[in-house]
């Protein structure tokens, strides 16, 4: 306990950049920068949380050999607490995780086990954890209770403190997507809990079940993985929690893609995919604001950096590969810089 308390405080907040958009539309927005963690992402906290659940619950005991379902960041930040406290560490992943993905893991001191089909990931984390009588960390199922939500220094804490001296301090929106849901329902929970008006939205790419869920038809997926890394499900995960949603945008892939790198364009920072959905999402809720003449603030994420993407969302061939089309994208986000509205259609704003 101590020393994760203790990495936590040497690693300070994450910071609160200001997105420029013109003075006079009446709409701010922000960019939580969570890239700037130890392990470069977002859910360094969600890795901290899940290890402080286990210790505090007794299933985190000197020696435990840690589990975890995930080839992605979510592993990479697990590794680096477990090295953190002397623990071995195991992450279950598909047989077609990229080998850059897998070195990021090894270099944080984790092993690597691959399995042939994706779906099998959660038994086979289960079955390794009781083989070695370890203790399978589960994200899916523990991210949206292993945070406290009232305080303990979370995300929505730490923004509505780093926005108490801007212009309108209050959040209209804040700005999400979902892979388990811990950071939504985190979020969610927070502002209801502070009385805030403040409404949650939750951006979500194609292929992914939360959005149909969400709209009252969970059977609406494709059976296809999310191509934007961190975010999208093809499972409905017990983390997600729909009745604290106000409200879901789904969003095509290749506008993710777009919107990534106008962000990187604008701002200098090079992000990722599933920031780029954040800001697409946040961009149709400034347009919406505009047409009703409100003003306020929206507050969204920069969920890891872009380093880890150079060979996929910032490399056109990929695009190409993928059968992706930016143009009609970027052009619509030429508009909206320039004129605050989205030329019609271009995300489904339900």
């Amino acid at each position: 306990m101590r020393r994760i308390e203790a990495d936590a405080n040497r690693s300070t907040d994450t910071h609160l950049h200001v997105f420029s958009l013109p003075e006079a539309w009446g709409v701010d927005m922000y960019l939580k920068d969570e890239s700037v963690h130890p392990t470069g992402s977002l859910k360094h906290r969600l890795a901290r949380s899940l290890f402080l659940y286990g210790l505090c619950n007794g299933w985190i005991l000197e020696g435990t050999t840690i589990v975890e379902a995930s080839s992605g960041s979510t592993a990479v930040s697990e590794a680096y607490f477990a090295r953190f406290l002397g623990l071995p560490f195991i992450a279950v992943m598909p047989a077609s995780t990229s080998p850059e993905k897998i070195a990021l893991i090894e270099a944080q001191g984790g092993a690597c086990r691959l399995v042939d089909d994706p779906t099998s990931i959660y038994d086979e984390a289960q079955r390794v954890a009781a083989d070695t009588g370890g203790y399978y960390l589960d994200q899916f199922t523990f991210a949206e209770r292993a945070t406290d939500w009232r305080g303990n220094n979370n995300i929505a804490e730490s923004i509505f403190n780093q926005m108490a001296l801007e212009r309108h301090p209050v959040p209209a929106w804040i700005v999400v997507g979902a892979g388990t849901g811990g950071t939504s329902a985190t979020i969610g929970r927070y502002a209801r809990f502070g009385r805030y008006p403040t409404r949650l939205c939750v951006v979500d790419p194609e292929h992914s079940i939360f959005y149909g869920s969400w709209k009252g038809d969970p059977t609406a997926v494709t059976g296809l993985p999310s191509r934007i890394e961190g975010i999208g499900r093809q499972r409905l995960e017990p983390s997600f929690l729909p009745d604290i949603v106000d409200r879901m945008i789904q969003v095509p892939d290749a506008a993710s893609i777009a919107t990534m790198r106008l962000v990187h364009e604008r701002t200098g920072r090079s992000v990722g995919g599933s920031t780029g959905t954040n800001v697409w999402g946040a961009f149709h809720l400034v347009s919406e604001m505009r047409s009703r003449g409100e003003h306020g603030s929206i507050v969204t994420l920069i969920c890891d950096g872009g380093e880890r993407y150079a060979d996929t969302y910032y490399s056109d061939a990929w695009v190409a590969e993928q059968g992706l089309d930016l143009d009609p994208y970027a052009e619509a986000l030429r508009t909206f810089l320039e004129f605050g509205a989205f030329p019609g259609a271009g995300a489904d704003a339900s």
